[in-house]
């Protein structure tokens, strides 16, 4: 084997691990599905508008152009599929798990305290207290309780669900995933953070 063609089978190994290094892929679309979901079983709240069955068959949809860029990108054509495929988890015991106890907790308190606007959704996918003013004392310490325990809750679904994938590097992408929906399915009147760090009222 001369070396040319040593070159040559060196450059094709090392070209096809750097496509296999670009097609592990955070699952946008897969997580953003996922985070909607658990924030609309959390929040009780409805989607505004279905989907016709034109729209769901469309080619144009986002799901369909996405596949149809990566199969028409050539890259991809000299990677197995067992490498371009990504198996995602979006659901486990852990994951159920910490998405009851966040539902459980809004109908019981969390609510009531954003519909008095005390506390609202931050731009980083927490909840803040807005005004305790208008509570007593003693209920004051209660909603700072409410308030760590719920963020606890939310920080640790954002790293489980990272973690059942095997990939813990997702976790801050998946916790975007997740601001996008609190702020989207908040309800009308509910106080919420703009990206500078102000407080509005949806």
């Amino acid at each position: 084997m001369n070396t040319m063609t040593k070159s040559f089978l060196l450059f094709s190994f090392m070209w096809v691990g750097a496509c296999v290094t670009i097609n592990v892929y955070f699952p946008a679309a897969e997580v953003e599905s996922a985070a909607e979901k658990i924030v609309k079983d959390v929040l009780g709240t409805e989607t505004e508008s279905t989907p016709t069955k034109d729209d769901q068959g469309s080619v144009f949809d986002a799901a369909n152009m996405r596949q149809l860029a990566y199969h028409m990108n050539p890259i991809n054509w000299f990677i197995s599929s067992a490498v371009a495929q990504v198996d995602i988890n979006l659901s486990s015991p852990a994951i159920s798990a910490l998405a009851e106890k966040l539902k459980s907790r809004f109908n019981s308190t969390l609510k009531g305290y954003l519909d008095q606007n005390v506390i609202g959704f931050t731009n980083d996918g927490y909840v803040e207290i807005v005004d305790a003013g208008q509570l007593p004392l003693k209920e004051r310490q209660l909603i700072k309780k409410i308030v760590a325990d719920e963020n606890r809750d939310r920080t640790a679904l954002y790293r489980e669900m990272a973690i059942a994938n095997n990939h813990p590097e997702w976790e801050e992408k998946i916790k975007e995933a997740f601001v996008k929906q609190w702020l989207q399915q908040a309800k009308s009147g509910w106080s919420y953070q703009n990206q500078a760090g102000e407080w509005q009222r949806k």
